[in-house]
């Protein structure tokens, strides 16, 4: 493992009921697991007599200058003989109390070892942010820095006096770090920053401090706390001693049933804080601290009561709840059979048995409709976690998690990690989805990958649902169809739709022809037709496009010109803010934005042109063609504030826009019963990657996408518009073939040795050094090659290789599906990575582009 000399795996952490109070006098010393990047091992502190401390505490500890979060393993009577007792330090504080069950102890490990990760970096994703909190090394201008920023005359003068003549000539990295600090409001960066944006930062920030003009200070750690709010208690009525004024605030005490929150009894009482302390010194009234749980609030939503069932929804329920102990269950069905139904009737009697469910959606944008579905059903039992929630509310869904009491969760690939004592089921719905893929930061785990372990420790039942399943899943099930009691897998099949509703018939548009008959519009005729209809009758639609922004690139037509992001080797798209707004460039990997300029960078010809098109473009040719059709963008662009989801959702579902004009989001299991037209206004951008999984992404895709029309009352059409009209997924898309398309796909991935006959690693290698990371990655594939039992493809530079500023190359390797504990000993080849190169392993990589 992770720790030198011990075996994690086979610690006793937590034992619920074990007490310090009763080792008191035994226990002196904790080893804790402390969360520092680049010391892995065990340290040794004192227990304060203070403090209550269990093994699964998470503590806060000295460690050299800084304060840092670590978890107590294990309590010891003495200390390691080889280490002086007067340099052990005390444990500085308590942040959570015992939290790693032996099972949870267990998952974690697993992640760590599957994906070649340190243990605290298994961990810190487990934990809601802000308790492994650590101090952190800021850099800052100081008080001559910032009159250095000034462009007068004086200053210049001043820098002059100050600085020798050296100094004149500051090295580049210290002039970066300089102008990245003046244009900080504050003039403050933390040095792991600089060191990630500029190429020796610490020689340049070691040549600003000697020149005075900055400074480096420990920032302490910023830990998340329960959030307190002052209560007032009434706790006498007799008032014969009190003023009107006084008499008042305990009428409305006593209607409100003697409790309220001092800021709303202060509002409604029109007082102030020094009556309310007059009546506390009286003995009428108590004012206490108490805790406000922080959790993620919907809209008030009616109750629901169970669906009646079709006859496959009723099978495969029954197949479920007849399980008993660990199986991983597929629940294959066609959009809009009615797999939420089959989840929620599932979940049901387990709440009524004390325990527990978890769901898992892809998206942040499906939570607040399947939670207020939730809601419905089964009330306050329902919570939400996922990275759109604050710090704190994050915090206080986790620590109500622990409590043990019956409940759902329901958020994104995180909550895997949930805290559920008594977890009675697991599903992953929309289980092909790649946003349940971690790429960065590590571990890179997948939650389909580790709900099956916690499946399995949990010894409970995992529900795959999807209409595409991912072909992992399918061939991880063995021959579909025969029936196996022995066998930890079951397939499911929902092949229907609710009341029998047909799929939508899917029409191929040939855009090219379009072309050729005199349609340069992004829309066909044939589309333009459907967006009348829908006009006219006042239905609602979903048109997809797969790019956000306005325009892919901009090109000058003069010269040919490409405007790029001058940290990315990428083109910027253009981003269409309002009429008369500046024209806006925005590079969609690091967030870099520029003006768009009036005349070409290279040959100053002013025919700047716009190419390709996104879901600007798209809605800005709907205002042009369509003035009357009202419309909705749903895009990562217009969802980024807290709560964009639900509204923008809510405004559809009320009516208030024909159309809905989206990304990938609009993909994923959205439930709109209203629309009765999805057009997809450029397939291509989806079926020519270079990704070997990309036939699977684009039919995936193409298919969730057209299901989300006829789901209604009313019939579904769906129109797709191609320049591949005979690619083999468009083919299967039309016809709703996922079994002729699974087929032949299988048998390409068998003849290459991909997944899931093969397995890959990803190595990913990035520096702001292009030579250095190009040497690198050659040093590691020649140490790779000399091993057996695997297949070395590179080293290469990424599709894209710079970003940020950081340069990046690629090593794949490709083995057997078994061959797991035969591969290279990561620690022997980390070590070949210079400082100023990151490493990361990608255990079963989805994105190796």
């Amino acid at each position: 493992m992770y720790i030198d000399g011990v075996n994690l795996s086979h610690l006793v952490v937590h034992e619920p009921g074990e007490s310090y109070q009763s080792q008191a006098n035994i226990n002196r010393w904790v080893e804790v697991l402390v969360d520092c990047p680049g010391n892995l091992g065990l340290f040794t502190y004192r227990l304060p007599p203070q403090l209550e401390i269990k093994p699964g505490d998470i503590l806060t500890v000295p460690f050299g200058t800084q304060q840092m979060g670590g978890i107590a393993i294990r309590l010891l009577t003495q200390p390691n003989s080889d280490i002086p007792i007067e340099k052990i330090r005390d444990v500085e504080d308590v942040v959570s109390v015992g939290f790693f069950p032996v099972g949870y102890w267990e998952l974690l490990n697993r992640v760590a070892t599957y994906y070649y990760t340190p243990l605290m970096q298994a961990i810190r994703v487990a934990l809601p942010p802000g308790l492994l909190g650590r101090s952190q090394r800021r850099i800052r201008l100081t008080s001559l820095g910032k009159q250095v920023t000034k462009n007068d005359s004086d200053n210049n003068n001043l820098l002059t006096q100050q600085m020798s003549a050296a100094a004149t000539f500051i090295s580049s990295s210290a002039q970066q770090i300089l102008q990245l600090l003046q244009a900080h409001p504050l003039g403050d960066y933390s040095f792991i920053y600089l060191q990630q944006k500029i190429k020796s930062a610490h020689r340049g920030v070691r040549e600003l401090k000697r020149f005075g003009l900055v400074e480096s200070y420990l920032e302490p750690p910023k830990l998340t706390r329960p959030k307190l709010q002052k209560a007032v208690t009434l706790i006498d009525t007799i008032d014969a001693d009190l003023t009107p004024r006084q008499r008042e605030i305990i009428e409305v005490l006593r209607r409100r049933g003697g409790e309220l929150w001092q800021s709303e009894l202060l509002q409604i009482c029109h007082t102030s804080a020094s009556v309310l302390k007059t009546l506390a010194n009286k003995g009428y009234i108590i004012i206490e601290e108490r805790e406000v749980l922080r959790t993620e609030q919907g809209p008030v939503v009616s109750g629901d009561r169970p669906k009646s069932l079709t006859p496959d929804q009723a099978k495969a329920l029954a197949k479920i709840q007849a399980l008993n102990g660990y199986t991983q269950v597929l629940l294959h069905g066609v959009t809009g059979s009615g797999k939420t139904e089959v989840y929620l009737q599932a979940i049901a009697p387990l709440l009524t048995q004390g325990k527990s469910a978890l769901v898992l959606v892809p998206e942040i944008g499906l939570t607040p409709q399947l939670t207020d579905r939730f809601r419905a059903r089964f009330g306050s039992k329902v919570s939400v976690y996922h990275s759109a929630l604050s710090d704190g509310e994050r915090y206080d869904t986790w620590r109500q998690m622990l409590t043990g009491e019956p409940q759902v969760v329901i958020g994104t690939r995180s909550a895997i990690f949930a805290p559920l004592p008594n977890l009675g089921l697991i599903i992953l719905d929309e289980e092909h989805d790649s946003s349940f893929k971690q790429d960065s930061p590590i571990p890179t785990y997948h939650a389909r990958t580790v709900a099956q372990w916690r499946a399995e420790i949990e010894n409970c039942p995992l529900i795959l649902g999807s209409a595409t399943p991912s072909l992992e899943t399918l061939v991880s099930l063995g021959n579909i169809g025969e029936e196996n009691p022995s066998s930890s897998s079951l397939y499911l099949s929902l092949p229907q739709r609710i009341n029998s509703r047909p799929l939508p018939p899917v029409e191929i548009v040939d855009m090219r022809r379009e072309l050729q008959e005199g349609n340069r519009s992004i829309f066909s005729r044939s589309l333009q037709e459907a967006l009348h209809q829908l006009q006219e009758r006042q239905q609602q639609g979903i048109l997809f496009i797969h790019r956000r922004g306005h325009s892919t690139f901009v090109s000058c037509r003069s010269c040919g010109y490409v405007l790029e992001c001058p940290h990315c080797d990428v083109s910027l798209a253009y981003h269409h803010t309002e009429d008369g707004a500046p024209q806006l460039l925005r590079c969609h990997y690091c967030n870099y934005a520029r003006s768009h300029p009036k005349f070409c960078p290279d040959c100053a010809s002013p025919y700047l042109k716009f190419f390709g098109s996104g879901t600007q473009r798209v809605a800005q040719e709907l205002s042009h063609q369509f003035p009357e059709l009202k419309y909705i963008r749903f895009d990562s662009d217009t969802t980024r504030n807290k709560g964009a989801h639900r509204t923008l959702l809510t405004r559809f579902a009320n009516g208030e826009a024909h159309l809905l004009v989206g990304t990938q989001m609009l993909t994923k299991g959205l439930d709109l019963p209203q629309v009765t037209l999805v057009g997809v206004v450029a397939a291509d951008g989806l079926l020519h990657l270079s990704d070997y999984r990309a036939s699977e992404r684009a039919f995936q895709t193409l298919t969730q996408v057209a299901g989300r029309a006829g789901r209604g009352e009313d019939p579904g059409r769906v129109i797709i518009q191609t320049y591949n009209t005979e690619h083999q997924v468009i083919a299967a898309v039309k016809s709703h073939d996922y079994q002729s398309f699974s087929t032949a796909e299988l048998e390409q991935r068998q003849a290459l040795d991909y997944p899931p006959y093969g397995r890959l690693i990803l190595l990913r290698l990035s520096s702001l050094d292009p030579i250095q990371v190009q040497n690198t990655a050659q040093i590691i594939a020649t140490k790779l090659n000399t091993g057996t039992g695997w297949e070395i493809l590179g080293p290469a530079p990424a599709s894209i290789l710079r970003v940020a500023n950081r340069y990046r190359w690629q090593i794949l390797i490709k083995f057997a599906p078994d061959d797991l504990p035969k591969l290279p000993d990561w620690e022997e080849v980390r070590p070949l990575c210079p400082p100023s190169v990151s490493l990361t392993i990608d255990v079963d990589p989805l994105n190796i582009m």
